[in-house]
């Protein structure tokens, strides 16, 4: 019996070896990649290398280091970030001062009388209300005396004017407020002596510029004036150079550019404390190269003493007269100061040629009667005066216009 079982076994055997045989034959190897279909293999060519980024894995970080035992990590700083270039901010482009065209100079005391409102109520209120009465005995003619004094005209013109209406108005026996306003008004124009030239002395002279100089102390509004004058010669239709000889101010010379560039000027200046007459000579120079018809220099004013003053006027006159004569030497004048204002007036015209006034601030407390007064203390006509802080204030003189402002409206 088991002789017999053992070729069924052996037969079993094999046919499960066969079987095993042919299923691994037919199952699908590892390692083998399947058949892709027609169309769609990869285009690689033959012969063709293949990038090591395709095959070769991608490398691992770097691990940090491990610290020793009992020392702290080190954790690498971060990178700086990358600076970022920025384009320098640009500026932008200097807008040229608009050139202003300046009122002409034409009418312009008639334009201004309203400034001289209180002089008005000395002379156009006070004298004729005076002169208007019924009886005029001694007491009302001092009482005409001490207004005339009192507006600053002076004891000695009062006393010349008070003695002229006396006998006038005695002679001719007025009394009606126009009549005496005409005698009045005559009279104040006799004491400005109209028959005085107050033009400016400008224009060329043997083919170069006339130059003038501009004199007077710091605060009587001296560099103002001068940037002011030069609006009345463009408005006259001149062609100006300033020159900021006034080196001793810091502020002179760039308030005098400002005036200048309002009105298409060109302005020469020099370095700060440098020297004044050097400046002058400059600007001299400059007006002849730049063909304009007159040269105005404005000069220093502080100077403490009577020979700093003389020799300081004296260099710069000296100065220019190398390249021709000074055409006008003007004083400028603060009206406000009043009588107090003439000693020092009396001393620029020890040290210099002045031949004309400018009143500044006649608009303000001061008293029309300073004008007369300047005139007989000095002797020397009053060409321009201010009647107001605007650049267009600054008018012509004209005695009978002035005077007739003065007394206001008949």
């Amino acid at each position: 019996m088991k002789d017999a079982l053992v070729p069924v076994l052996i037969v079993i055997g094999l046919l499960l070896l066969a079987g095993l045989t042919l299923f691994l034959v037919r199952r699908p190897g590892r390692g083998t990649l399947p058949q892709a279909p027609e169309g769609e293999r990869p285009g690689i060519e033959r012969g063709e290398k293949i990038p090591p980024s395709v095959i070769a894995p991608p490398a691992p970080e770097k691990a940090p280091e491990q610290a020793a035992p009992g020392k702290p990590a080190v954790v690498p700083a971060p990178a700086p970030p990358a600076p970022v270039e920025t384009a320098p901010p640009v500026a932008p482009p200097k807008a040229e001062p608009e050139i202003e065209k300046p009122e002409p100079t034409a009418g312009r005391l008639v334009r201004l009388r309203a400034r001289l409102s209180r002089s008005q109520n000395v002379f156009g209120k006070g004298l004729l209300g005076l002169l208007s009465r019924d009886h005029l005995d001694d007491d009302a003619w001092d009482e005409v005396e001490e207004s005339l004094i009192s507006a600053d005209v002076g004891v000695q013109a009062t006393t010349e004017i008070v003695a002229k209406l006396r006998e006038r108005t005695r002679v001719l026996g007025t009394r009606s407020t126009a009549d005496l306003r005409s005698l009045l008004a005559e009279e104040l124009t006799e004491a400005l002596d109209p028959k005085l030239d107050r033009s400016l002395h400008t224009g060329v002279v043997d083919g170069k510029p006339s130059v003038i100089l501009v004199v007077g102390v710091n605060g009587a509004g001296k560099t103002t004036s001068c940037g002011k004058i030069a609006r009345v010669l463009v408005a006259d239709g001149h062609t100006v150079v300033l020159g900021a000889a006034d080196t001793f101010r810091a502020a002179a010379a760039e308030q005098l550019a400002t005036w200048a560039s309002r009105v298409g000027a060109q302005v020469v200046r020099g370095p700060e404390g440098g020297d004044p007459a050097a400046v002058a000579f400059d600007a001299v120079k400059k007006g002849i190269d730049a063909g304009v018809d007159t040269v105005l220099i404005d000069t220093a004013g502080r100077l403490q003493n009577k020979v700093g003053l003389m020799d300081e006027l004296g260099k710069i006159k000296r100065v220019v007269e190398k390249h021709g004569p000074v055409s006008e030497t003007l004083l400028v004048l603060d009206a406000t100061a009043g009588q107090n204002g003439l000693s020092q007036a009396r001393v620029f015209t020890e040290v210099a040629d002045v031949t004309g006034v400018v009143l500044t601030k006649l608009d303000g407390t001061a008293k029309g009667g300073i004008v007369i007064a300047v005139q007989r203390a000095l002797g020397i006509p009053v060409k321009l005066v201010g009647l107001g802080e605007g650049p267009d204030d600054l008018a012509p003189f004209d005695p009978q216009q002035f005077v007739s402002a003065l007394l206001g409206d008949e």
